[in-house]
């Protein structure tokens, strides 16, 4: 079989396994993460995270054009929509930010005063960057797709935990304590439940206004506020906590939102035949 004959037949199948490969150079790049306690911050992983978020959303928009055409892309282009009402974008932007200073709120009253929000401007750049290339990816070519086959909210929750998955070549030199040496098994299990969660999030904005650039706007919000509000005295294990306990917030809005009916509709859901 052709390769486009394959990628065809196989669209989701094709991207994650193009998204992965690309995944998987940057590990080859940049090595296992060392669980050794010291070390430095692998500087060779602020190269290698553009390429990776900017490689995937590609994917996404090639592999569109491969699969249903010029009339594929435009209808892409068209989900790119901004008219959606002001309580859409108050939820895409304010509920990462929220989450994560009630976190470091209380953990700073109740534990350490290490836990301070920090103040990072490089978090704009950083969330901008990664929003709005990667979402072309996921939220354009594979949740409408894995929504079809798995539901709404089972779609979302597999994505999450793949896109969580997908980060690990980078996921050390993420937030201020990095490296995390020996407390690397759990921010990592930390920060794949919390991207995990807003996955879900980012999906019912999606599903709920059927725009791209309403997730291109939540995940931006929530990679910028993470490195800009990221306190900046914290040990790699308590940065291994408050990345938890920010997931379990997102989780509990998660619940909150099922509850009250989001996501059991793919209303904003493309009409494609399951293919995987």
């Amino acid at each position: 079989m052709r390769p486009r004959a394959l990628v065809r037949r196989f669209p989701l199948v094709s991207y994650f396994v193009l998204a992965y490969a690309v995944s998987a150079v940057a590990l080859a790049v940049l090595g296992p993460p060392s669980l050794a306690p010291g070390g430095r911050r692998n500087l060779a992983s602020l190269a290698m995270f553009p390429v990776m978020v900017v490689v995937v959303g590609l994917v996404g928009v090639a592999l569109t054009g491969v699969v249903e055409g010029r009339r594929g892309l435009r209808e892409l282009g068209s989900r790119w929509r901004w008219r959606v009402g002001l309580r859409w974008y108050a939820a895409a932007v304010l509920i990462p930010p929220a989450a994560i200073l009630l976190v470091l709120t209380v953990l700073r009253l109740l534990l350490s005063p290490a836990f301070a929000p920090g103040f990072d401007l490089f978090g704009i750049a950083a969330g901008a960057v990664a929003g709005f290339c990667e979402e072309w990816g996921w939220t354009g070519f594979a949740y409408p797709r894995m929504a079809v086959r798995l539901g709404p909210l089972g779609g979302a929750v597999v994505l999450g935990v793949l896109w969580g998955i997908w980060h690990l070549p980078v996921v050390d030199s993420l937030g201020a304590a990095s490296p995390h040496g020996p407390a690397w098994p759990e921010f990592f299990l930390a920060f794949v439940a919390l991207v995990a969660g807003l996955r879900v999030l980012i999906a019912w904005v999606y599903t709920s206004t059927g725009s791209v650039l309403l997730a291109q706007v939540m995940h931006a919000s929530s990679t910028g506020f993470l490195v800009i509000l990221s306190a900046e005295r914290v040990s790699p294990y308590q940065e291994s906590a408050w990345y938890a306990l920010d997931a379990a917030v997102l989780w509990m809005v998660v619940a909150l939102v099922v509850l009250g009916g989001g996501l059991r509709r793919a209303s904003a859901v493309e009409r494609r035949p399951v293919e995987a």
